[in-house]
């Protein structure tokens, strides 16, 4: 006979049906106990009116009213206390249990109960009510509850994880946007430099290529920190280069100037021949800035 659980339930109902044997057989004992202090206190006599057999009936009946009430009563204290535990346990995993009291009176169920009851009970390889021992229960803080306990701590070291990764996310952010404030600080420098700007554009392309590949390295560092950040990082790279592009564009045009102001000086040719030499390393420059 089965009642369609698993190993760990049928035990559990096992345990319980031990339990209440074990009370039943008690209580039985103490009704028996009843007549049998009736029958060694009132049944001296060889004979008994009628009213002294009614009082002594009722006298019965009273005690053992009393005592099948108090065991009903008990049973059913019992049964919530047992109900209790459940729903404790299913309160630490957030589940709302129902039952069916209708189905307390569905004799085929009682039947199949009555019949498991016998085949655990009655087996010679089943332990006797006399042997019984209450069962301890498992506390309601450990198994399940112990295991959600360590995923909630495992969730919330994730978290601060992931905080501190948003943090140094957002100090590397901080840092390339404070990079680009002083790259657009060096291009305004550059706009009012007249003299030493032709001079001094071969260092300043190769300054603005060092902070570029600079700034590369470590968007890329931030990309493969973490891929939330990506297209952030992704924009502020384009942006970067526009900003080159333009200060490319900014330097063309000084150059120009320059060449106007050069051709009315005597030097001019002298610097035709350098402003050529340093035409064509820029040029280079570009081709490799721009692969």
């Amino acid at each position: 006979a089965e009642l369609g659980l698993n190993e760990h339930h049928q035990n559990e109902v096992i345990n319980y049906m031990r339990f209440a044997r074990f009370k039943r057989g008690l209580r039985l004992k103490t009704v028996d106990s009843c007549f049998q202090d009736l029958k060694d206190s009132r049944l001296v006599e060889e004979t008994f009116t009628v009213d002294e057999v009614i009082d002594m009936l009722d006298g019965l009946q009273t005690v053992v009213h009393s005592e099948v009430e108090s065991e009903l009563i008990n049973t059913t204290y019992t049964n919530v206390l047992l109900l209790r535990q459940l729903f404790s346990q299913a309160q630490k995993w957030y589940l709302k249990l129902q039952t069916d009291v209708s189905e307390l009176e569905n004799r085929e169920l009682l039947e199949q109960v009555a019949e498991f009851e016998k085949s655990e009970f009655t087996s010679s390889n089943k332990k006797v009510d006399a042997d019984f021992i209450k069962p301890k229960l498992t506390p309601l803080n450990e198994g399940g509850s112990e295991l959600l306990n360590k995923t909630v701590a495992c969730l919330q070291e994730e978290n601060e994880k992931l905080k501190t990764r948003l943090k140094t996310i957002e100090t590397q952010a901080t840092a390339a946007l404070d990079e680009k404030s002083k790259l657009e600080k060096s291009l305004k420098d550059l706009q009012m430099i007249q003299g030493d700007q032709k001079t001094n554009a071969n260092q300043d392309i190769t300054e603005l290529e060092n902070k570029v590949a600079a700034l590369k390295c470590q968007f890329e560092k931030t990309l493969n920190d973490s891929t939330a950040n990506q297209k952030f990082l992704e924009e502020n790279l384009v942006t970067t280069k526009h900003d080159l592009l333009k200060v490319q564009d900014q330097l063309s045009t000084a150059e120009k100037e320059l060449e106007k102001k050069f051709q009315q000086t005597a030097a001019y040719r002298n610097m035709k021949e350098i402003l050529t030499k340093k035409n064509e390393q820029i040029k280079d420059l570009r081709k490799k800035l721009s692969k």
